[in-house]
């Protein structure tokens, strides 16, 4: 498939999917969750930056072999897909469990479809060839650094009481800010090496 369909295929995906989470309840009486709309929104606009980062990646960040890129795809996408399941699975599971012990294990149920994406991507890197490690090295370190720097300042504004975030809330976006990071990051690096 090529870079352009794949760009479009994404970018439809994401209207679909914002249209679907910016309807209000009352269009899908009893289809979907209330939770359901700001859950879809949310996807769309991960499908959206995807769609933006595949449609600005110049041609090196491609330089893994077809076969490299059919397993990254094809194990990254069974990961998240199984994720999103358990996630659901597991908010759900929340509303009906007291018991202290089973409520952690049923709070960590998302957390082995994420090892599995991290297994992935760690693969893809390892099997690249070594300018796409330099890039996906220095990208992971600039998002590191960032999102650090971030929590840093967040955590200095926290206890000066300038701020008040909730930990929970902070510990969950911690993972999703540094991919994003890391995918902007790496539209930036892999320009550098054209």
């Amino acid at each position: 498939m090529s870079r352009r369909t794949t760009t479009w295929g994404l970018l439809a995906a994401a209207v679909l999917a914002g249209l679907a989470g910016a309807a209000p309840p009352r269009l899908w009486p009893g289809l979907l969750p209330a939770w359901a709309g700001p859950v879809l929104f949310v996807f769309a606009l991960v499908l959206a930056f995807a769609a933006l980062l595949r449609g600005q990646l110049p041609e090196p960040c491609d330089s893994a072999s077809p076969g490299l890129r059919r397993r990254y795809t094809r194990e990254l996408l069974l990961a998240m897909g199984a994720y999103t399941l358990v996630l659901f699975a597991s908010v759900w599971l929340l509303r009906h469990v007291e018991a202290p012990a089973l409520r952690a294990l049923v709070a960590l149920l998302p957390v082995p479809p994420i090892a599995f994406a991290l297994r992935a991507i760690v693969r893809y890197i390892r099997d690249s060839d070594e300018m796409q490690q330099r890039i996906e090295l220095e990208a992971v370190c600039i998002a590191t650094a960032l999102v650090s720097l971030l929590y840093l300042a967040g955590g200095f504004l926290q206890v000066a009481k300038v701020i008040d975030l909730p930990a929970g809330a902070v510990l969950i976006w911690l993972f999703p800010l540094v991919c994003l990071t890391y995918g902007l990051a790496k539209v930036v690096v892999a320009r550098r090496y054209r």
